[in-house]
């Protein structure tokens, strides 16, 4: 059973957001607050393995709360999924810089959170279609002329297909159906990826992606323009 905790200031959020999670029949709330200081101490109090962060509350920002949880400041790093109403790039440039491992919209889909919840407890990513690749893009271009790159050489030629998929939104499930090799081969070349990169997460190698232009994202912008 998937442990969470529901951060947001709006109790009907919270309400809304525990029935559809507790509904899909592999997850729990084990806390519900209304501030980014609580979210911290409930998740450690309740040994949360997921906690769903607004941003904006009154009584403690949630990025702040996020560099806390995923930076295993008193404990040990607790994935967070952010979510939001704000289609604001600086909300979300921040949720990226402070570890967080999953982005949304409080408009997706009821599915889409679960599958968000389900992929950062499981050490996956999961990231709203709609906000990945113009935010992510321009958070590359702010951080470009300070970025220190890894040649893309250190990485095998799977390796980068899989960065590759990564950083255009697809699963650890997705990628191994892509290219029809075992989940645990994913995650294994993910693993791998992050280490010659020297980057703390996934999500920080998606960043690189797009920091360093790779191909793949190139050929996709192309297709999509």
């Amino acid at each position: 059973m998937i442990r969470v905790v529901i951060a947001d200031d709006q109790p009907a959020v919270r309400r809304a957001f525990r029935i559809f999670l507790e509904s899909s029949g592999d997850m729990a709330v084990v806390g519900e607050v209304d501030n980014g200081p609580d979210a911290v101490a409930t998740a450690r109090r309740n040994r949360a393995d997921v906690v769903l962060m607004d941003i904006r509350m009154p009584g403690g920002d949630g990025i702040t709360a996020t560099a806390d949880l995923s930076g295993g400041h008193g404990g040990p790093p607790i994935p967070v999924v952010v979510i939001t109403t704000f289609d604001r790039d600086d909300y979300l440039f921040g949720a990226l810089e402070a570890g967080a491992c999953g982005f949304l919209l409080k408009d997706a889909d009821p599915s889409e959170i679960v599958a968000a919840v389900r992929a950062a407890a499981t050490g996956d990513a999961l990231v709203s279609p709609r906000v990945t690749r113009r935010v992510i893009a321009e958070f590359g271009r702010r951080r470009r002329r300070s970025a220190t790159s890894t040649p893309a050489a250190t990485l095998t030629e799977r390796e980068q297909e899989v960065l590759g998929l990564l950083a255009n939104g697809l699963s650890n499930a997705e990628i191994g159906q892509r290219l029809a090799i075992e989940t645990g081969t994913v995650k294994t070349h993910v693993s791998s990826i992050i280490r010659k990169l020297g980057v703390r997460d996934r999500v920080q190698a998606i960043i690189w992606a797009f920091e360093n232009n790779h191909p793949s994202i190139a050929d996709t912008e192309r297709t999509q323009g």
